[in-house]
């Protein structure tokens, strides 16, 4: 199969390499709300473009403080517009700049409606493992689709999205985006080299917890010291490590903690055979667990605790003697495994 070579021509490259610049640039400034509309109030007067760039250097000697960084990248971005059409890049770098924060905010409003939901989820629950798991790329998409609609919004000339005091500025920002579109420019894929940057910024990688984060936070609340509760090696089969380790009356309990099991149960049923220990727990998710695993595990008197959701899907969890849900796990309920 041939495929038609792939090929970006010098102009659209130019052009929009020029663009990116401009608004990488803009953005390590950090223009006020005020500076941006004082500056773009100069690049609206009615004037030759030489004229106008240098009333912008001018403007931005006289009202940046003097020798700050702010001003030494403005004049640096200012000493690049070398065309009308850098110009226009530029006034329209600026005017993204200053929606930029709005789609950030709008972007991330999704993943903190689903963070707030967890404080009345079991921790150990199928749902709550499912948005904890997505949380850190539920800003990047949402961003991606959002910055997507709103320059498909801007191409197609729509301004109802936003409030009537904002329409003349968008319906201006709609104007540009349509012009340097007819000169290569690519807003959306470019300024979203710029916004997936600022998004990778804003949000904490982990945002939520792992598993053995909430299940160390689950024994805790029913009642396990805390200080007590150690991650160790077993002391007859050193291959298995314990994610806790605590004594409860006298006993010793040693559980391992895997969302999913995959062959790593086979681990725990060895060290089962091997160990002094008094009681061996798997928690898990249970997504993976079949009925044949189930009672490999069982048959070596490993106790299983799996999501809630998963223990009422299958009758073969609910039947099998020594399966728990994870709602389940309580003080009593360890009490009645001593």
């Amino acid at each position: 199969m041939n495929f038609k070579k792939l090929e970006i021509t010098k102009k659209k490259f130019n052009v929009n390499l020029k663009f990116y610049f401009f608004l990488k640039h803009i953005v390590k400034t950090g223009l006020t709300d005020g500076q941006v509309g004082s500056v773009l109030e100069v690049c609206g007067l009615k004037s030759k473009f030489n004229i106008t760039v240098s009333r912008l250097i001018e403007h931005a000697e006289t009202n940046i403080k003097t020798g700050t960084k702010k001003q030494k990248i403005l004049l640096e971005v200012l000493d690049e517009i070398d065309s009308a059409l850098s110009l226009k890049l530029f006034t329209f770098s600026l005017k993204l700049y200053s929606i930029k924060d709005l789609l950030l905010q709008e972007a991330k409003v999704k993943n903190l409606l689903d963070m707030s939901k967890l404080e009345d989820i079991d921790p150990l629950s199928l749902e709550y493992d499912n948005i904890t798991l997505y949380s850190p790329y539920s800003t990047r998409v949402n961003g991606a689709l959002l910055s997507l609609i709103f320059f498909d919004k801007l191409d197609n000339k729509e301004t109802n999205f936003i409030s009537a005091d904002a329409h003349n500025y968008v319906k201006s920002l709609s104007n540009t985006a349509i012009e340097l579109k007819s000169k290569g420019v690519e807003s959306n894929q470019i300024f979203m080299l710029l916004f997936n940057e600022s998004i990778n910024q804003s949000i904490i990688s982990d945002s939520g917890s792992n598993y053995e984060d909430r299940i160390f936070s689950v024994l805790t609340s029913i009642g396990i010291n805390k200080d007590e509760i150690k991650k160790t090696h077993d002391k007859d089969d050193s291959s298995t490590e314990f994610d806790f380790f605590f004594e409860l009356k006298g006993k010793t309990f040693g559980i391992g903690a895997k969302r999913t099991l995959r062959e790593r149960y086979k681990q725990f049923i060895k060290t089962a055979q091997m160990s002094n220990i008094d009681i061996m727990i798997e928690i898990t998710l249970g997504i993976d667990l079949t009925e044949e695993k189930v009672k490999s595990i069982r048959k070596h008197n490993v106790f299983l605790f799996v999501a809630d959701e998963i223990f009422n899907l299958y009758e073969y969890l609910r039947n099998t003697d020594g399966v728990y849900s994870s709602k389940n796990l309580t003080i009593k309920t360890l009490n009645l495994l001593i």
